[in-house]
């Protein structure tokens, strides 16, 4: 009687088990794809359909118009296709297409179906809508007056939102933190907060030494209220616990308040430094309108005057490009110095 075969042994026909890596290769799906790239061709269809419709209804319109249009759908068109050929070997810019590219293409076509409502089918009344392609061509035309305005709006900007918010962070923070100070502030925010800051704009001319300090002052004052409440409400609102472990590691007030009760109350100084910029933007507008003599404001209420209703649109194109770049600048300074609660708080 043969013996039986230990068990350790193998069979003698037993075929190999495959290597370690043939059996992971066998079991692993194949790697995925790229995400796909088609919409990086939205841009240059747009532009192309855009540039079709101008050519269809652009047969009244001013040759220079035109011309500056179809040159600025072609740069359009070429960029996509630049960018959909580059996207293919660049992972980053892909990801930007596939975010951005539908946007772009749906601004595009707006502008196209604006063009059917103006220059083509002319149901709009004019001069008060006038077509993509004027308002293009003025914004081209008073390119070094529209710098030179919205340079100036950019310093009266700068200077009021910075001033506005050192003295509202400065405020808040005593205000939430000492009694005293909340005692005899919260007064006087209940009763200036809601005055709307243009309907001090007639005091603010005789009171102030010029118009540019006034401008700034009103400015200034449209970003104070509400980071001076969103300041003192997060200071006012930090954890007990925060504290009371603080003070168990003998703290003193100033590390309670510059290294506990600011950083706790970041979320809501941001919201605040938001809130005040678009208050403070509304009224650096209407200031440049009634003292200044240079700024977007001024030259909105310039141009309205001559009834060059183009250079209005183009004025406030640079207008929404101009707040844009600032609140994109805000955001991203927002998430550098919040990254450590990154992932807690939803924006």
């Amino acid at each position: 009687m043969n013996a039986l075969p230990e068990l350790n042994e193998p069979a003698p026909n037993a075929s190999a088990p495959e290597t370690a890596p043939n059996a992971i290769s066998a079991v692993q799906p194949p790697s995925a794809p790229h995400p796909s790239s088609w919409k990086g061709l939205l841009i240059p269809i747009a532009a192309g359909v855009a540039a079709a419709v101008h050519w269809k209804a652009s047969q009244k319109q001013n040759p220079l118009e035109t011309a500056a249009y179809f040159k600025f759908l072609a740069s359009m068109g070429g960029a996509g296709v630049l960018l959909a050929i580059v996207q293919m070997f660049w992972s980053g810019l892909r990801k930007w297409l596939n975010d951005m590219a539908p946007i772009i293409a749906a601004t595009l076509l707006v502008l196209g179906g604006a063009e059917i409502l103006t220059a083509g089918l002319r149901l709009l009344p004019m001069p008060y809508f006038p077509s993509p392609a004027a308002v293009l061509f003025n914004m081209i035309d008073d390119c070094e007056m529209l710098f030179d305005c919205a340079w100036h709006s950019l310093l009266l900007l700068t200077e009021g939102y910075l001033l506005g918010v050192f003295v509202g962070v400065i405020t808040g923070v005593c205000i939430g933190w000492f009694s005293v100070a909340r005692y005899w502030g919260m007064p006087i925010l209940k009763v200036v907060g809601p005055i709307p800051v243009t309907a001090l704009i007639p005091l603010a001319m005789v009171v102030a030494p010029s118009t540019k300090v006034a401008s700034i002052g009103l400015v200034a004052l449209a970003v104070w209220f509400p980071v001076t409440m969103l300041t003192a409400s997060g200071i006012s609102n930090t954890r007990a616990s925060y504290l009371d472990v603080a003070r168990t590691l003998g703290a003193k007030p100033s590390y309670l308040i510059f290294r506990v009760a600011i950083p706790a109350a970041m979320p809501n100084i941001f919201i605040g430094l938001f809130m005040g910029l678009g208050t403070s933007f509304l009224t650096l507008v209407v200031a440049e309108k009634v003292g200044v003599k240079s700024g977007l404001g001024w030259y909105v209420d310039w141009a309205q005057g001559w009834a060059e209703y183009a250079k209005v649109y183009a004025a406030l194109v640079i207008m929404s490009v101009f707040f844009s770049t600032i609140m994109t600048a805000l955001f991203k300074m927002r998430d550098r110095v919040l990254v450590w609660q990154k992932g807690t708080i939803k924006w």
